[in-house]
This record gives structure tokens, C-alpha cells and sequence, in this order.
């Protein structure tokens, strides 16, 4: 089973309609011990990185997720998702993310002919031997909706790229926690192969 934790962020039901296509079994809770009894566990969302570490300290949801990260269950963040692993964002100043990884989430700089927030499909280009791309072809084309992009500190965590306007690391793995900027749960036959190949995993490093 695999649980998606419900902070009252956007998308959730989005990726539990993804996941049951595939034939699992995923419900959408804030409960402590359905997340902590769950074979794998899913942070989705998309909004303000502020607001949403608010919400997760409110429920007490952020504790939960050291907790599941340190038992070594697979753990996937989505979009916001993603950028709340980190320690921090430029989007909500002073405001602590998890700190689970290290590096910076900062506002995708302005360009000419691009426009912010960055909504629609992009190519990835992968590299370091993702887990999460098994059977994807390089240059395959994911689904985006965000105004803010990762760069991580360590370059080897970092799975695959894209570049808009400035080069983005789009999904990262380090143990058994994974994380995408994009959103398999819109990215047709390639964000579904991605997310069974989450959902596969036997455990994490």
C-alpha cells in the first residue's frame, strides 16, 4: 500500500487516480501509523513552500517524514514535494524546509521568450543511473507546472536534468529517498512507468 500525505496541498487526488491505474492500492491520509504501516510514501502538492511547511508542522506530518525517511521506507516527492526536502526556499524566506537534503530551491530567472511559472512538457536528460528511469529513454518528455527549480549540492544525487532558461536537476535519489520537479502523475506513459518503478523498489540504498 502507499501513502500519499495529505497536508491539504493541490494534487492529490491526481496521483492516487495515477497509482490505482496501476493497480495499487493508495489512500490519501495525514494518519501517523497509515503512513508509518505503509510498504511506500508519497509527498505530492504544488503551492507556496511557506504555507505548505506550515501545514505539515500543523498536522505534525513533518515529524512523520523523518521518521519514514529514517526507516529507510521509499519516500517520492512531487513538485512541491521536491522542494520541501530541502532546507530552505527563496520563495518563503526564513521559512525552514525538512533539510532532509542539501541545496537550493531558487526562482527560475527571467528570460526572454519564457514565461514563469513554467507550465508544460519538457525533455529530460538523465544521467548518474536513476532508479526511477528504468526503461525510459533519455530525452523523454515529462510534464511541469512550478516557478521555482532545484540545484542540489551534491551533483551525484541528481538523476536527471532539463533546462529552462537555466539548467534544473529534476529528479534526485539518495537512499531510499526520491523526488521529481515534474509530475508523472500527468506525464502520460513515461510518468506512469516512473511511478511503477517507485512502487517496485524493495527498499533503499
Amino acid at each position: 500500500m502507499v501513502a500519499i500525505i495529505d497536508y491539504d496541498a493541490g494534487n492529490l487526488k491526481s496521483v492516487e487516480k495515477a497509482l490505482h491505474k496501476l493497480g495499487e492500492d493508495a489512500v490519501i491520509t495525514r494518519e501517523r501509523n497509515i503512513i508509518q504501516n505503509a510498504d511506500k510514501v508519497i509527498l505530492p502538492g504544488v503551492g507556496s513552500f511557506g504555507v505548505a511547511m506550515e501545514q505539515l508542522k500543523r498536522y505534525e506530518l513533518d515529524q512523520v517524514i523523518q521518521e519514514i525517511v529514517a526507516a529507510d521506507k521509499p519516500f517520492l516527492g512531487i513538485c512541491l514535494g521536491l522542494q520541501l526536502l530541502f532546507e530552505g526556499s527563496e520563495e518563503s524566506g526564513g521559512v525552514a524546509g525538512l533539510g532532509l537534503l542539501s541545496g537550493n530551491i531558487c526562482r527560475i530567472p527571467d528570460s526572454e521568450g519564457l514565461k514563469i511559472p513554467h507550465i508544460g512538457w519538457n525533455c529530460l536528460t538523465l544521467q548518474n543511473e536513476g532508479r526511477l528511469f528504468q526503461g525510459i529513454s533519455d530525452q523523454a518528455y515529462v510534464y511541469f507546472v512550478h516557478s521555482y527549480y532545484l540545484h542540489a549540492d551534491n551533483a551525484q544525487i541528481v538523476k536527471a536534468v532539463t533546462e529552462y532558461g537555466v539548467q534544473i536537476h529534476v529528479s534526485i535519489e539518495q537512499g531510499n529517498v526520491f523526488a521529481c520537479q515534474f509530475h508523472p502523475e500527468k506525464s502520460s506513459t513515461v510518468g506512469l512507468q516512473i511511478l511503477k518503478n517507485f512502487i517496485q523498489l524493495t527498499g533503499g540504498a
